[in-house]
This record gives C-alpha cells, structure tokens and sequence, in this order.
C-alpha cells in the first residue's frame, strides 16, 4: 500500500486533532483498552514502546509501575512533540524518551530491551513482517511482545454496525475535525484491510515469538496479542 511508505507525513497533518478524534470517535473507550493491555504486562526495566505516538500507552506503562524507562520511536515527529508535552505535564521526562525512526530499521542493538510494545501502528508498517522481525531482534531472550490493534468483530449485527460507522460515519467526523480530506480514509481502509485473530498470531510465530495468544476486547473491536522472543 502506497500510503504507508508516507505514514510518518500523514500522522504530522492530523496531529494536533488526534489524541481529541481518537477519545471522540472511539467514545473514550480506546483509553480503556490501554489500561487493560498494560495491565498484562510483566514489570520491568528497559521497554521500547515503537510507534510511540503522543505517548498515550507509554505514560500509562510508567504510571502502572510496567516499565521504570521507556524509549520511544516513531516517524511522525509532529505527533511526537505532542507526547513530549503530555510526558512534561505528567512529569515523567525522566522516564520516557522519544526518538524519529523507522519500526523496520530499529537503530538498537540486539537484545537490548526488556520489552516491546505497540498500540495501534502496526497495521500502518509497509512491511509488517520485517517490522515484526525488527522488534524480535532488539528484545532480550524471553523478553515480552504487547502488540493493541484493532480487529474485526464476529458478530454479524455488531459488523454491520461497526463497518456503517468506520466506513461512513468516522471519516465525515475525522475529516471535518482535522481539516484532511485523506488520513482518516485511509485510517478506516488500514483497519478493513488489516489481520487479525489468528492470522496474526500465525505471522507473530512465523517472526519467531513463542507463546502467542492474543484477547478480543469490545467485541472484536481490539486485540491484544502477546508473545515472548524464543
């Protein structure tokens, strides 16, 4: 998908409204779906938090006691500067780090963290299994994956309504809000032609974690996939 060679440009234009569209369009539940993802992670030292964004789950790691240092990346630089601003409010400077790169070119060592983590920016890799292979490298042996994506509900009747609201709804709203005729068309065709479930356990395997299994929250809407580095 061509858009993804551009993601970091297209999360620059919409990032002085994401944080309020994600909280409006998600009717506050994506906040829930942090804490509960951070919750099954094991305490630690080191984690990379990659596609740090304006460091929603990294603020909420280091506030659960999950992680005492917290490196992020990301190539939106302008979705970055918004974190840097919520990690000063929260007083945390010490705690977390931002860095502009690439998810499929870490610039870490192997075996270097704890922990990894991503919310929400997977689904927007160009090469979502190099980028899989990248976070295996820089873990420690038997160190964590957490990975929240969204996904799609089994339901039937929850689908008709959840593809109305994405495919209709959500755009016109996200459009409307942050004045770009383009990112939230994309956002909603990145989800729809996403995986999920157990065709992302298989690629998590297939990139070498052990121990994969992921939880559906709200219906399907989410998933929370972990796996430990073999």
């Amino acid at each position: 998908m061509n858009e993804k060679n551009n993601i970091g440009a297209l999360f620059d234009r919409i990032a002085y409204s994401y944080d309020k569209l994600n909280h409006l369009l998600s009717f506050n539940i994506d906040k829930r779906w942090r804490r509960i993802a951070v919750k099954q992670l094991v305490p630690c030292q080191n984690l990379l938090d990659v596609a740090i964004g304006t460091a929603d789950l990294a603020i909420e790691m280091v506030k659960q006691g999950k992680a005492q240092l917290v490196t992020g990346i990301d190539l939106s630089t302008e979705m970055m500067k918004i974190g840097a601003k919520k990690v000063e409010k929260a007083h945390l400077q010490e705690q977390i780090s931002f860095t502009e790169g690439s998810a499929l070119a870490l610039p870490y060592p192997d075996g270097h963290f704890d922990a990894v983590t991503c919310a929400y920016g997977v689904r927007n890799f160009s090469d979502l299994n190099q980028g899989l292979r990248e976070m295996r490298r820089v873990l420690k042996p038997g160190g964590q994956l957490m990975i929240l994506e969204f996904s799609y509900p089994k339901n039937k009747i929850i689908v008709w309504f959840y593809d109305l609201y994405f495919s209709h709804i959500l755009p016109k709203i996200g459009k409307w809000l942050s004045h770009d005729k383009t990112a939230y068309d994309y956002l909603n065709r990145s989800v729809k032609n996403f995986i999920w479930g157990e065709e992302m356990a298989e690629r998590l395997r297939a990139a070498g974690f052990s121990g994969v299994h992921y939880r559906s929250l709200s219906m399907g809407i989410t998933t929370v996939y972990e796996g430990t580095r073999v």
